[in-house]
């Protein structure tokens, strides 16, 4: 019970991989803050949570937007003031393409605004409060997907998140800032699709294990949450 009376923001948490996140951190005492893109998402979520003994509170805005990402850190630092945890979850997939040589840049950019910069600027307003305090866990979700030029935007949006994540390490390396990253494995969701290879409750107890990590202790892995998967 480690995490008891921590919040932990988890984006994208309305379902899917975040979702999941959710739960699990709620089962180790955390609250949760649950992100949608909008607050009528989370109902199902939040009817879950009912089941531990937690604080929950709600924000909604569409990442890439950034009024509306301001909005919902303003609302988090006005009634909390801080995060213990960053849960860096939600992304977009982009759009199959023929050829990568075919995929224009608009698509470029709307997956690199979503999958990284947003991400960024979040980070930009949670990370340094974390250090001021000398507590906190960025996790940023990583990917496996390799060989497939036709998802480039993708993958390579998660590639530059990686190297981010590195670069968040070397920031925070004197502080109890723990930054890594989780790499979930093909799961069947929304954007995994419905061919992928594990079912979502299959990323637990894995997708936890950098937030129950001891103080001032390991920075800058990516953890395979199918490593740790009780499914198999």
């Amino acid at each position: 019970m480690q995490l008891k009376d921590k919040w932990a923001l988890i984006t994208g948490s309305t379902r899917g991989i975040g979702q999941q996140v959710a739960f699990g951190l709620a089962q180790q005492g955390c609250n949760i803050i649950v992100h949608g893109r909008k607050i009528e998402h989370a109902e199902q979520t939040l009817d879950r949570l009912k089941e531990y003994p937690v604080q929950t509170l709600v924000v909604a805005g569409e990442l890439g937007n950034v009024e509306q990402e301001n909005a919902f850190i303003d609302t988090i630092l006005k009634q909390l003031g801080h995060i213990d945890i960053l849960y860096n979850n939600a992304a977009i997939m982009s759009q199959w393409s023929d050829s990568i040589y075919n995929i224009p840049m608009s698509e470029w950019q709307r997956v690199f605004e979503v999958n990284l910069f947003s991400l960024i600027r979040i980070s930009n307003r949670f990370i340094p409060i974390m250090k001021q305090r000398n507590w906190g866990r960025v996790i940023n979700l990583s990917t496996g997907m390799r060989d497939t030029p036709q998802l480039a935007p993708y993958s390579l949006s998660k590639a530059a998140l990686d190297k981010y994540t590195l670069d968040l390490v070397s920031d925070c390396k004197d502080s109890n800032v723990l930054v890594n990253a989780v790499d979930p494995g093909w799961l069947r969701t929304n954007l995994g699709g419905e061919y992928a290879d594990y079912e979502v409750e299959s990323v637990l107890p894995g997708a936890l294990i950098p937030a129950l990590l001891d103080d001032f202790s390991t920075s800058g892995e990516i953890y395979q949450a199918q490593d740790y998967s009780l499914q198999k």
